[in-house]
């Protein structure tokens, strides 16, 4: 018998008491050997749980799971920094294996982790600490393990997708499309660590480890959050044969370990016809291009009680077949990371939709025209929407040819603080 070791049994966990329940003898029959939840750690043992769980094993000790020499695995969906990254450390001193699907621990001490499980010889496994049931951590890991990743861009965030997809389907404003969100459960109370990009930068430096292999240890990924959208971009992204999302990108910017990481999550203008445009409401989506393979694109649900304790028990059976053969640690002793530079965000290079609000007087456009040109920024398309006066402003939206980002930078700043702008310019990359 295999037995586990549960740290916390909320909504991923429960899924994972579920699971196990609803396919115990298809388990056995893959692992050899029945795996059983001998212990849960709970900060509440009074809330209500899964009926499938057992309320004898429940625990708030955490020495009664981690000192326990009987458990093998420790699963640990309870979220959060600490006490989290304490658990594993101890669970991984004591020689068991480890199952983790907390994106935001991985991202702050994922290197350290891993390196201590490789050196004790134990697995640390995590695919469902991004993409919910999507199995992307395993195909990054295991099946493109001969090919160089060139780059990979998602869509990660459920919420995010959510809200911008009913901006732009159901034509409401940001502040009504996360209510309607909060309202379906698919957004927290705060969703602040959504709609700002924090969790989707989380699973794309998760991603980067694997795909790149680079130790990032909390790193500061360039992040925008997407509040600052407004139905009309949606509207000009339309007409000009675009869709926004919120995409995490990742691209290795030259040959060689040495090479500098570009990491980015931000709003972008995706074309009709790229996949990444219809990957609409809660789903998740990760395209990855390969110097070999070329492009890769996987997609499901990703977020969750039941597609996330998919991912964790995929995780766990592994580790339970790893350990009944004697062969533990495999998956980390493949899994070698390297310190890489992030290349800074003044030195990406693409093209741009701008939107200024302006006021309509002679000469404004070749003002604004002037400041890009001197940038060497060139513009691809120019439109004025209707008709504004001296006093009331106008849009006018640019999409300009590709550009170091340094240049738009420097010339909407520039635009910005003339007299002839009624508000700060608007700038979204496209994809």
């Amino acid at each position: 018998m295999i037995k586990v070791g549960l740290l916390g049994c909320g909504t991923v966990g429960g899924g994972v008491v579920q699971l196990l329940r609803a396919n115990a003898s298809y388990i056995e029959a893959r692992v050899g050997a029945p795996i059983d939840i001998a212990r849960v750690l709970v900060r509440d043992p009074n809330k209500e749980r899964v009926a499938e769980l057992d309320r004898d094993r429940v625990t708030t000790d955490a020495a009664a799971v981690l000192g326990d020499p009987s458990i093998d695995v420790v699963v640990e969906v309870m979220g959060g920094v600490e006490p989290a990254r304490e658990h594993l450390a101890a669970a991984i001193a004591a020689g068991k294996q480890v199952v983790t699907a907390n994106k935001m621990l991985l991202a702050l001490h994922g290197g350290e982790l891993l390196e201590r499980a490789r050196k004790r010889g134990v697995d640390l496994a995590f695919e469902g600490a991004v993409g919910g049931g999507i199995p992307v951590i395993r195909v990054l890991r295991d099946s493109l393990a001969s090919d160089t990743i060139a780059s990979l861009s998602g869509i990660i965030n459920g919420t995010s997708n959510y809200v911008l997809t009913r901006m732009r389907q159901g034509g409401l404003s940001f502040e009504a499309a996360v209510k309607e969100a909060q309202e379906k459960g698919y957004a927290e109370a705060d969703p602040t660590l959504d709609v700002g990009g924090g969790d989707a930068a989380h699973k794309l430096v998760v991603l980067s480890m694997l795909a790149f292999g680079a130790r990032l240890d909390g790193a500061r990924v360039s992040t925008e959050g997407i509040d600052a959208v407004e139905p009309v971009d949606h509207a000009f992204a339309e007409r000009f044969g675009f869709v926004v999302k919120q995409l995490a990108v990742a691209k290795l910017k030259g040959e060689g370990p040495s090479a500098p990481l570009e990491l980015r999550v931000h709003p972008a203008l995706v074309a009709e016809d790229d996949p990444l445009a219809n990957i609409n409401g809660v789903l998740n989506a990760v395209a990855i291009e390969g110097r070999a393979l070329g492009p890769c694109l996987l997609s499901g649900r990703g977020a969750g009680d039941m597609p996330t304790a998919v991912s964790v028990v995929a995780d766990l059976v592994d580790v339970a077949i790893a350990k009944k053969s004697g062969v533990s640690g495999n998956m980390t002793r493949a899994i070698r990371l390297g310190d890489r530079h992030l290349a800074p965000m003044a030195d990406v290079e693409a093209r741009y939709y701008v939107r200024l609000s302006v006021f309509d007087r002679p000469g404004v456009l070749a003002k604004i025209t002037g400041s890009l040109g001197e940038r060497a920024v060139s513009i691809e398309q120019l439109v004025q929407q209707g008709r504004g006066t001296a006093d009331v402003p106008v849009d006018v939206v640019i999409l300009t040819h590709e550009a170091k980002e340094a240049a738009i930078q420097g010339a909407l700043e520039a635009i910005g603080k003339s007299d002839y702008v009624a508000r700060a310019p608007r700038m979204i990359r496209v994809h």
